[in-house]
């Protein structure tokens, strides 16, 4: 199978650099063990290259289109998203609770490292989602959690973020917005009196997962 990422070099980084089967020992994760965690990011592997990647390039040649109202894309996003949504990966750090796995943070990081290697573009869905879903859950009321929360862990709803000001639009290099560090490592923000500045953090990848850019002869070693 054609990989998009080196598993030899990931299962290094997860078990031996970060020991991250040691965190069954909380109480947390006490029902996932290594064998878990590799059946997941199998899971993942195999639904990227057969979902994400078949289209990678047609979604950079077919950009979306508003068309009478509606917006216009491939329809292999469409089926790519359902199959991600159905396997549960967008709940993959999430409490049994809420539906989710109750992955450590760190596995779930790698699944996204998976799946941004085989479309990038596609990926930016859920995973903005999954961003927009942690804040609410961190700061939303119990009726805003009920109204966008809970339809975007159930798979209704998408997220996505607005970083912005009056005079920017969609260009974020007209942003004013801008820091300056004083003593006493105080850092104000000078901006736009009328300005608005809202932003969901995307997760970082973990740095020590690569994406595989080997040759075609290379991988066959």
């Amino acid at each position: 199978m054609e990989r998009v990422i080196n598993r030899s070099d990931l299962s290094f980084q997860l078990y031996d650099v970060l020991d991250v089967a040691s965190l069954s020992a909380y109480p947390r994760f006490s029902e996932h063990d290594k064998a878990s965690y590799e059946a997941v990011i199998d899971a993942a592997e195999r639904l990227a290259m057969d979902k994400f990647a078949d289209h990678a390039h047609k979604a950079d040649e077919n950009e979306p289109q508003y068309e009478n109202g509606r917006v216009v894309m491939i329809p292999e996003v469409k089926e790519a998203l359902s199959h991600y949504l159905a396997g549960g990966f967008h709940l993959a750090h999430r409490d049994e609770s809420e539906g989710g796995m109750q992955l450590p943070l760190v596995i779930s990081q790698a699944i996204a490292a998976i799946f941004t290697g085989a479309n990038a573009s596609t990926t930016a869905y859920p995973f903005l989602t999954i961003a927009a879903a942690n804040l609410l859950s961190a700061y939303a009321s119990d009726d805003q959690k009920e109204q966008f929360l809970k339809p975007m862990l159930e798979g209704r709803f998408f997220g996505t973020m607005c970083l912005s000001e009056p005079q920017a639009g969609s260009s974020l290099a007209d942003i004013r917005t801008k820091p300056r560090r004083y003593p006493m490592a105080a850092m104000p923000l000078k901006a736009p009196r009328c300005g608005f500045l809202l932003a969901t953090m995307i997760w970082q990848k973990i740095s020590c997962i690569w994406s595989w850019r080997k040759s075609p002869e290379d991988r066959k070693g």
